[in-house]
Order: C-alpha cells, then sequence, then structure tokens
C-alpha cells in the first residue's frame, strides 16, 4: 500500500475516500456526543461492522455489502485479494451505537 497525496484543498483529486469520509462523518461522528475514547471505540467499530458487513452498497458492488463482494471476488480471483484489502473501509470502531 502506497500514500498518495493530494493537492490542499482538491478534495475532487480523490473523490472516493472523500465521500466515504463524508458518509462516516454524517452517518455516525454528528449522531452522537462521545464521552472518552473507549465509547468512541465502540461507535466507531459498530459503523465499520455496519458500513462493512450488513448494508449493500450501490451497482459498484452489484448491491452487495464490501464484505460479501470481497469474499465473491477473493473466491474468483485470488490474485486481486491484497489489493481489494486496500479498498475496503476499514474504520476503527462500532454500527449500531450509530442512531440515524
Amino acid at each position: 500500500m502506497q500514500t498518495l497525496y493530494i493537492d490542499p484543498g482538491s478534495p475532487w483529486q480523490n473523490g472516493f475516500i472523500e465521500s466515504v469520509h463524508r458518509r462516516f462523518r454524517d452517518e455516525c461522528l454528528n449522531q452522537e456526543i462521545f464521552f472518552s475514547i473507549a465509547e468512541t471505540r465502540v461507535v466507531v467499530g459498530d459503523y465499520r461492522r455496519l458500513y462493512n458487513g450488513e448494508r449493500p452498497h450501490s451497482s459498484s458492488l452489484d448491491y452487495q455489502t464490501p464484505d460479501e463482494f470481497a469474499q465473491n471476488l477473493t473466491i474468483q480471483s485470488p490474485r486481486y485479494t491484497a489489493n481489494l484489502t486496500a479498498k475496503v473501509i476499514q474504520f476503527s470502531g462500532s454500527p449500531q451505537a450509530c442512531r440515524t
């Protein structure tokens, strides 16, 4: 995995991750008031599990969850596994706790 830098103030250069950040902020972070780091970890972990494992995504993933898409891609094309790992969103925290 390689770090790629974009020009400051140019979010269109990395639209995918900007979209993920916006959705994460709107659907999780802005819905909660966190009183501790431990609580934040639980809430963000739940959101990550919901986002990757329970909620189907758009037509770009054939309306599958990212976990299902990754599993099917790995079965069909094992050589893409490492590349896919970099693309699956890895938040470090929880979904049920994010109330929408």
